[in-house]
């Protein structure tokens, strides 16, 4: 184990290949399961599966004390209202200081955190405040997070496509476990027993991250300042016309389909369904998260962005779907296709970033991409309720439809994004 000083001095001689897995059960992949990258691997998903768990639990545990759904809508708004508006400065901390410092301390920050929350819900909320207060710390310290998230892919597998497929493939079970788990152990026990394992979680993450051995991280030029680091994040970005081109694009995309679709498409199902053909649906969409991760692990093609948005072809499935009464079985079976496409999609745009983009810049781009994209999903969501109210479901669910449908002709018809190649793979270290 070395210190956290050695990220950017001390080079790392590379580990030889590891013939299996730990486990001994057969044979693993040596360029994606590098002895960081499983050390990676176990602090990620023991991160998500926390993310995952506590809106549930907030929310379940704040119901359960008698209070209303307008309190647990303005909790959800200060876990992710700070996430939304520091995750820049995130990347350019990160930058500064390297990603995994700013992991740790973001871990160590949601560990007392969620100690405090423990208390409070086992102790009973005297003041919302409190809570309010705890809830902005843990959506500051995901901000911190969230960048060297993906900048530290490359610096810990060989293989960053198949390790994106392998973390893709852990998010999709991290989201649909974690709700799941936190609604049968509030359900069973206290929220605040809920928050002890989220503590735990973050405490397994830190201690991970804090046992990688890095080489060489490259940083900014000391002396510059903070804004002056954001400056040039900025200018990074947009330099690349395939990235801004990308991001512009899937703004649209996320305003007018992604963003309203989960709360249109419950606003159907519901009614028509169930409950249980809703979450089974979302089920489905799991599998085929899990589905297009696999694939993108084995498949590697010459123009990672153009594939990926062939695959985003699949989108307009669920939502014409549901717009032509079709039966819950071939909704799951749209779902499926859906899962697969935008889970393929999304491995190629992270490798495509973590590769094309130089790393002392990385993690200032990716706060960009991630600002400029995720955050604009919640302005679809909000929008959902009064379109609805003025178009009707049909045609919000038939535009989102066709805006898919033409988010991925433009991704294959914009020239910087069709033709952008694979970069090659670098050595580092295991």
């Amino acid at each position: 184990m070395t210190d956290s000083s050695t990220d950017r001095t001390a080079p790392v001689p590379p580990s030889p290949p590891v013939p299996e897995d730990a486990s001994g059960h057969g044979p693993a992949d040596p360029a994606i399961w590098t002895r960081n990258f499983r050390y990676y691997f176990t602090a990620r998903s023991s991160g998500l599966l926390s993310w995952a768990m506590l809106p549930v639990a907030v929310s379940a545990g704040l119901l359960s004390a008698g209070y209303g759904v307008s309190t647990a809508g303005y909790a959800m708004a200060f876990l992710v209202g700070p996430f939304a508006g520091l995750v820049l400065f995130g990347g350019v901390l990160a930058d500064r200081f390297t990603a995994r410092r700013m992991m740790i301390a973001a871990d160590l920050a949601n560990l007392a955190t969620h100690v405090l929350l423990a208390v409070l819900f086992i102790r009973g909320i005297d003041h919302l405040w409190h809570l309010y207060g705890l809830l902005m710390v843990a959506g500051v310290a995901n901000a911190m997070f969230q960048p060297g998230a993906s900048s530290t892919v490359p610096l810990v597998s060989r293989d960053v496509q198949g390790a994106n497929g392998v973390l893709r493939i852990s998010e999709a079970f991290t989201a649909l476990g974690g709700p799941a788990l936190a609604g049968v152990l509030v359900g069973t026990a206290a929220t605040g027993w809920v928050m002890v394992i989220s503590a735990v979680a973050y405490g397994t993450s830190a201690v991970c991250l804090f046992a990688l051995r890095l080489g060489v991280v490259p940083a900014p030029p000391a002396g510059e300042s903070l804004w002056r680091n954001l400056v040039v994040g900025w200018q990074e970005f947009r330099s690349r016309d395939w990235l801004w081109g990308v991001i512009a694009i899937w703004m649209f995309f996320a305003v007018l389909c992604w963003g309203p679709q989960l709360s249109v498409a419950a606003g159907v199902i519901v009614p028509e369904h169930g409950a249980t053909a809703f979450g089974l649906l979302n089920c489905a969409f799991g599998a085929g998260t899990v589905a297009g991760g696999l694939l993108a692990i084995r498949f590697k093609p010459g123009r990672p962005l153009a594939a990926g948005a062939v695959a985003m072809l699949a989108y307009p499935l669920y939502p014409l779907g549901i717009v032509l009464d079709w039966p819950v079985w071939l909704l799951a079976v749209a779902q499926v296709a859906v899962g697969i496409g935008i889970t393929f999609w999304g491995v190629m745009w992270a490798t495509s970033v973590q590769t094309q983009v130089p790393g002392e810049v990385l993690n200032r781009v990716h706060a960009y991409e991630v600002a400029g994209s995720v955050g604009m999903f919640p302005v679809g969501s909000a929008l959902a309720g009064p379109a609805v109210g003025a178009f009707g479901t049909d045609k919000v669910l038939l535009v989102g439809a066709l805006v898919a449908l033409l988010t991925a002709a433009a991704l294959l018809l914009t020239r910087p994004i069709r033709t952008l190649g694979r970069a090659p793979e670098r050595a580092l270290v295991g």
